[in-house]
């Protein structure tokens, strides 16, 4: 039992309550944009804690459980690790390594992860053998852009089209993406239903591709949905677009 006590338990998450209460380290960004033909992007931060951290920065393709040592996403971040003191800032270096199986029609999406690792507590005793040590991990989505691309990302989310599918007991509204762009957003609600009634909390509907959210609640009569979309800059803008049954 006493072994057990002494034991160091390290935790990581991604949930953005426990980020709040135990994060140090405020990112400026909630996504990072790669242009195709820019040589690198940057991501800025800073601690805004009482105590230097250590931080490891690493961008997976689509697997949350791959670490840094086991990606193969073609991108290389400097600093891999770096140690942030109170009150300063660190910025990372994003660099494209080139792949060739990646397509150039369309967006791609990959995660950028920032794992923050506190320092042990200053106690005595007992105390300083037996606590626990949360290590946080943020991770927000990287878009590759390639040159060129057909559109614009501005005008994408009004050329996704929306339907109503009957499913089971309840509904799933269906998206489809025909543009370039992957299309984020926060939440979707329907025109004219009370508010902060959403029918789905977030998500993201894939460049040329499809997706598929279930509908919480009864939908009302209505035939638009407003979709609050993320942009580039992590601003919400609402856009109104129809949608079939």
């Amino acid at each position: 039992m006493k072994a057990f006590c002494r034991t160091l338990f390290t935790m990581a998450t991604i949930a953005a309550s426990l980020g709040s209460a135990y994060a140090g380290i405020t990112i400026n960004g909630t996504r990072v944009v790669y242009p195709a033909e820019q040589r690198e992007v940057s991501l800025s931060m800073v601690n805004d804690g009482n105590d230097a951290r250590l931080i490891q920065a690493w961008v997976d393709s689509g697997n949350a459980s791959e670490r840094a040592e086991s990606s193969k996403a073609p991108f290389l971040i400097t600093p891999p690790m770096a140690r942030v003191d109170p009150g300063k800032g660190q910025t990372l270096r994003i660099m494209f390594t080139g792949a060739d199986n990646l397509p150039q029609d369309r967006e791609t999406v990959f995660w950028l992860n920032v794992l923050e690792i506190p320092p042990k507590p200053k106690a005595e005793g007992d105390a300083a053998d037996n606590y626990m040590q949360l290590a946080v991990r943020s991770r927000m989505k990287l878009f590759y852009r390639p040159k060129g691309l057909p559109g614009s990302v501005d005008t994408a989310p009004d050329q996704v089209t929306w339907r109503l599918v009957s499913k089971g007991d309840g509904y799933i509204a269906e998206c489809t993406n025909n543009t370039a762009f992957n299309v984020s957003f926060s939440d979707i609600s329907f025109k004219g239903a009370p508010p902060k009634q959403s029918v789905n909390k977030g998500g993201m509907c894939p460049a040329m591709g499809k997706e598929s959210f279930p509908v919480a609640g009864v939908p009302v009569a209505s035939d638009k949905l407003v979709v609050t979309v993320i942009n580039d800059f992590g601003g919400f803008n609402p856009h109104e677009v129809g949608f079939t049954r």
